[in-house]
């Protein structure tokens, strides 16, 4: 796949950026990518809550009332989950969510999720370029720049640059990450890819030799 390179005016910069076929050309593995996202959401959960049972429960311990005779159905504590303000039966510990995939597996979702992008052309090819400081609003014009204003974008950088990620952090829609921190998840969770032309090379080589 051939993609111009644009700058961060949006004007085409007359150079052409070719795609690898085996990564932005697959046909895609959903449940690869199921798998990589559902691992991603798994991680992400803090996994702290506790609901306490009725041996954790503060009360007395008498006898309710006697066994037979009453009527109604035998009870021996307070803290019997059948009463108001007993314990809760089988409420939630503490753990952790995380699950073991493979790094092959890992990498088939990301190449999917990169080949459904560029299948439904929302891959952008832009120019390098630096920022002198952090500016929100340079970043803001730039997004304008690209008719990518109003939806979500994720700028794909050869390395980490503070600038330019201090620039759009404050924006709700924008997302800055160097190549070797991308996710699955984090490459569908946007509408558009704004992916730096140093980059490309490095995101290839990393997917295909991992």
């Amino acid at each position: 796949m051939e993609l111009n390179v644009v700058n961060i005016k949006g004007e085409d910069t007359g150079k052409k950026i070719n795609l690898s076929d085996s990564i932005f050309g697959i046909q895609p593995n959903d449940h690869a990518i199921y798998l990589d996202v559902k691992q991603h959401l798994a991680r992400r959960r803090q996994g702290t809550h506790k609901a306490k049972e009725r041996g954790e429960i503060k009360g007395s311990t008498r006898k309710l009332k006697k066994q037979k005779g009453t009527g109604t159905a035998r009870a021996g504590s307070i803290k019997s989950p059948v009463f108001k303000g007993g314990g809760r039966i089988f409420g939630p510990r503490p753990r952790d969510y995380d699950f073991k995939l493979n790094k092959k597996l890992k990498k088939l979702a990301r190449i999917s999720a990169l080949s459904y992008k560029a299948g439904s052309s929302a891959i952008t090819i832009l120019e390098g370029f630096q920022m002198d400081s952090p500016r929100t609003k340079a970043y803001i014009e730039l997004l304008k720049n690209l008719e990518a204003e109003q939806v979500k974008t994720l700028l794909i950088l050869p390395e980490l640059d503070n600038n330019i990620y201090l620039s759009s952090r404050n924006l709700s829609k924008a997302q800055v990450l160097p190549f070797d921190q991308l996710s699955t998840y984090d490459i569908l969770h946007v509408d558009k890819l704004l992916i730096i032309e140093e980059a490309v090379p490095k995101m290839e080589e990393m997917l295909l030799n991992q």
